[in-house]
């Protein structure tokens, strides 16, 4: 049997929860729960709600018994619950905010690691743009890089729930790894993403201009099947890359990503969650060559979402059948001549429809679809600033040499109710992200 649908097994009443309406299931061995119990670690995704509903649905932890049933309040906490049981049903309740890099930076320094040195052995004007950093300075950034990896990682098992605490808990400069695994819920935390204390300079990158490149993502779903994101924010909080410093003419870029989904990964529901102030947002497919692992995969559902000061992969996709409707994006002002929303990748079959974008005065609606590959798309009865915008012919209108294709070839069947794009905005304004699960 199927490790995800061991919930049927437990004597527990758990809840199918969709949007804010929950239905509380009983289950064998007791009797019906009492309508309106609200237990977020024991909710367990609605039938037909997105691609995380196929298949068997997603559950989490549902099903845990008392003893794997856990409140952390340190990462030292959280980690250690996590391999507590191995794949055994798990809720994990993070109370308050956890910080994963709670000593600061420097305590991962080591092999004598200096930003100053390192800056200097890599300047341009004396090292080029022919090859990449190589060195003590590097092997010691390499190094402390590692030590760094170790702690802040945090491998998710199959069959688990993790969730918030109330309206003020959630992680710090942690990256949530579900990896290789099934069945995970995440829920009702706020996300603050990881800040990549060494990141590379690669004097070779943007050719041979130079680039800063970081590691870590808030979130990655890596070839793991059956997972729910749900009322989270997700933010650069604390370390906004408007506050990087510039080296060598380029951003000191800290950041990756805020929540990928690689590597094979399929079923998966985005829903009800903000996501806010970030540059590269969402990846789903890391790779134009991956069809091996990734073609018939990929499947990813995001409703209900709200993006603000997101400047590009909200989200940009490859591969995958991917369902986006009634979000809402915000693009600021400061991102109007540099921004996209839809990222459409290789062999990718995007559908977006009955979302509600609001743009700034002099933004360009063209801009909200970006080609990267000859792939067609779905858009339809979306609205820019409370107007209906066919945002395929705006874009092949005003970028003509980026023509896109409309017609994804596929229409998604799991949903939950569709709202109006015109009543998107509040919606999600008063009902997404963290400390607002019903």
């Amino acid at each position: 049997m199927r490790a995800h649908v061991w919930h049927v097994h437990v004597a527990r009443a758990v809840t199918a929860f969709v949007g804010c309406t929950a239905l509380v299931l009983g289950v064998a061995g007791t009797g019906v729960a009492q309508a309106g119990e609200r237990d977020p670690g024991r909710q367990v995704l609605g039938a037909g709600d997105g691609w995380g509903s196929a298949d068997g649905g997603t559950t989490g932890g549902s099903a845990a018994d008392a003893e794997h049933v856990h409140t952390v309040t340190t990462w030292a906490e959280f980690k250690a619950a996590l391999r507590d049981g191995g794949d055994a049903p798990k809720i994990i309740k993070v109370k308050g905010m956890i910080d994963a890099v709670s000593q600061g930076c420097d305590a991962f320094v080591t092999g004598g690691y200096d930003l100053q040195q390192y800056l200097k052995d890599y300047d341009p004007a004396v090292y080029g743009h022919d090859k990449v950093a190589m060195g003590p300075q590097e092997d010691a950034r390499v190094a402390s890089a590692a030590r760094q990896d170790a702690e802040i990682k945090a491998d998710i098992p199959s069959n688990t729930t993790i969730v918030g605490v109330g309206r003020n808990s959630g992680i710090l400069g942690g990256s949530l790894q579900i990896k290789g695994v099934q069945n995970v819920i995440v829920r009702n935390l706020t996300i603050e993403a990881p800040l990549d204390c060494f990141p590379e300079w690669d004097p070779t990158d943007d050719n041979h201009t130079g680039n800063w490149n970081s590691e870590y993502d808030a979130v990655v779903v890596h070839g793991t099947h059956h997972v729910w994101l749900d009322h989270n924010t997700f933010t650069d909080g604390r370390h906004p890359d408007s506050e990087r410093p510039v080296h060598f003419g380029k951003v000191f870029q800290q950041h990756d990503g805020l929540t990928d989904i690689v590597r094979g990964a399929n079923h998966v529901t985005v829903s009800w969650n903000r996501f806010e102030n970030h540059d590269k947002n969402m990846l789903i497919g890391n790779s134009d060559g991956s069809a091996s692992q990734d073609a018939g995969k990929l499947k990813v559902t995001l409703h209900h979402n709200r993006f603000e000061g997101i400047l590009q992969r909200s989200p940009r996709v490859r591969f995958g059948q991917v369902d986006v409707y009634n979000n809402h994006y915000v693009v600021n002002e400061e991102q109007k001549d540099d921004y996209y929303v839809f990222g459409v990748g290789v062999f990718s079959q995007l559908h977006a429809t009955d979302n509600a974008l609001t743009l700034p005065a002099g933004a360009k609606v063209g801009k909200v679809l970006k080609k990267w590959n000859e792939s067609p798309l779905t858009a339809e009865n979306n609205h820019v600033n409370g107007r209906l915008t066919d945002l395929i012919a705006v874009h092949n209108a005003e970028i003509p040499a980026e023509t896109l294709r409309s017609g994804a070839g596929w229409t998604p069947t799991l949903r939950g109710k569709v709202d109006s794009p015109r009543a998107v905005p509040a919606i999600l304004k008063a009902r997404a992200g963290a400390g607002k699960v019903c």
